[in-house]
């Protein structure tokens, strides 16, 4: 068995295909029905039956559309994000579990929003995945000093602690677990 994970569906939602970023569309679909097959698409072709998925929150916008979470493979896990807002009997006629965070003691920790960098401080929380954030990366401010006055200074840096899985940004197909959280041998 295989774990993966993914955020930022959005199924049903069809007003994220007129979302921009820095003047492009957010999502390179016609139609919303075309989106959902991609998804569908890019997440059967590598996680099977009896793989684990964590869905890291905002899944389906309209109830209407939580069927269609039948037609995805997989044991699936849902970490709440701010547009899960249904009944969680609703949610469990599709996951098995539905969680606000899960941990990996000494790895990781999923979950929707980003979690304050504190947090990233403590010993069993060293990585953190998460969505929300679609197109953007949590960044962190890095002070450089060059010899050259023009260059010293602070700037904005990618804060590598945390891994943004919102599908945006991973290709629209979820991602080896295993490939974003610390090394076991690391624990």
């Amino acid at each position: 068995m295989k774990r993966f994970v993914w955020a930022d569906q959005h199924l049903g939602h069809e007003n994220v295909l007129t979302f921009e970023h820095e003047g492009s569309p957010l999502r390179p679909f016609k139609t919303i029905e075309e989106m959902h097959e991609c998804l569908i698409d890019n997440h059967n072709s590598i996680v099977r039956p009896v793989d684990k998925v964590y869905w890291a929150g905002d899944v389906v916008i309209k109830r209407k559309y939580l069927p269609i979470l039948d037609k995805f493979n997989g044991r699936k896990v849902l970490v709440k994000g701010n547009h899960d807002i249904f009944k969680l009997e609703d949610y469990l006629l599709y996951f098995e579990d539905i969680r606000s965070i899960v941990v990996f003691p000494y790895r990781g920790v999923i979950t929707h929003v980003p979690i304050h960098p504190q947090c990233l401080e403590r010993e069993s929380w060293a990585i953190n995945i998460h969505g929300h954030m679609h197109a953007h990366k949590v960044m962190k401010e890095v002070y450089w000093e060059e010899s050259h006055e023009n260059y010293a200074g602070i700037f904005k840096s990618e804060d590598t602690r945390y891994k943004n899985v919102s599908v945006e940004q991973i290709n629209y197909t979820p991602v080896e677990l295993e490939s974003l959280l610390l090394p076991k041998e690391s624990s």
